[in-house]
């Protein structure tokens, strides 16, 4: 992975960064990563890369952190993410696709946390039902009702967390 390829910069204090996230949605169950150190949960995804279309971000994205092949089905959100993260001001601009992982991955029906890497970094993955998202602490925070009623075609969210 050449990090120099990837899209983020920073300009007068800010940190610029487009992200994009699959939503894997089975049995009533998302797919949430965390990394490690970390006390929230996230989408799995990445960011994309120079002249990479986001639909290839998301499948490179999957195989080096899971070791899996996503079919990508389409795209739900287009999403202006506003946020503080260690001290730095983000304006991340991520694109939100809708997934599915390999029927015959053994992870699809797992009910405890598994093991995956962002380089050399450790992710923990783990299902939750959509149910249990509003007790976990998610970023973006407008995802836990947003995934209870995925919208029917692509959306524009303009979003901050504090």
């Amino acid at each position: 992975m050449e990090t120099h390829r990837m899209i983020t910069f920073v300009r007068e204090g800010v940190r610029f960064t487009h992200r994009v996230a699959g939503i894997a949605i089975d049995d009533g169950r998302v797919l949430l990563h965390q990394f490690e150190g970390e006390d929230f949960w996230a989408l799995p995804g990445g960011r994309a890369e120079l002249l990479e279309p986001a639909t290839e971000t998301l499948r490179r994205e999957m195989r080096e952190e899971l070791a899996i092949d996503v079919e990508v089905i389409r795209l739900l959100w287009v999403v202006e993410n506003f946020f503080e993260y260690e001290g730095v001001h983000v304006h991340e601009l991520g694109l939100y696709f809708l997934m599915q992982v390999p029927d015959g991955w053994p992870q699809r029906t797992s009910q405890a946390a598994f093991e995956g890497y962002e380089g050399h970094i450790a992710l923990t993955f783990q299902w939750f039902t959509l149910d249990a998202l509003e007790q976990l602490r998610v970023y973006p925070s407008f995802l836990p009702q947003a995934l209870r009623e995925l919208p029917s075609e692509a959306r524009h969210v303009v979003h901050r967390d504090s």
